[in-house]
């Protein structure tokens, strides 16, 4: 059964970045498609990035483009998620998650990590 922990969250001002770890033990995460997802107080969860770490095929939210980056060690079985020139509206706690299909819809992950908190202040 693949689990998935998520690290590297926290509290950083608005400008600054962060880069969020994703630890797959189990199974390969280079047989799934990966994405991490981000949920605010109030809100639905939301695709951030998705990936699939054999083809190095990647896909971005429109609201992240050019400032996030998503990448995989498959040596490590880690996923992360650069988050560079973050804004006050990025703050979430962020999921990454495994599935079969390399799309930002939350209905194609069966596997996902208990999240991790990224506050943005301004």
């Amino acid at each position: 059964q693949l689990q998935l922990v998520e690290s590297g969250g926290g509290l950083v001002q608005s400008g600054g970045s962060l880069r969020l770890s994703c630890a797959a033990s189990g199974s390969n995460l280079d047989r799934y498609a990966v994405a991490w997802f981000r949920q605010a107080p109030g809100k639905e969860r939301e695709g951030v990035s998705c990936a699939t770490t054999r083809s190095d095929v990647t896909n971005y939210a429109d609201s992240v483009k050019g400032r996030f980056t998503i990448s995989s060690d498959n040596a490590k079985n880690t996923v992360y998620l650069q988050m560079n020139d973050l804004r006050p509206e990025d703050t979430a706690v962020y999921y990454c998650a495994a599935g079969w299909a390399n799309m930002l819809l939350a209905s194609y992950y069966k596997h996902w990590g208990q999240g991790t908190q990224v506050t943005v202040s301004s």
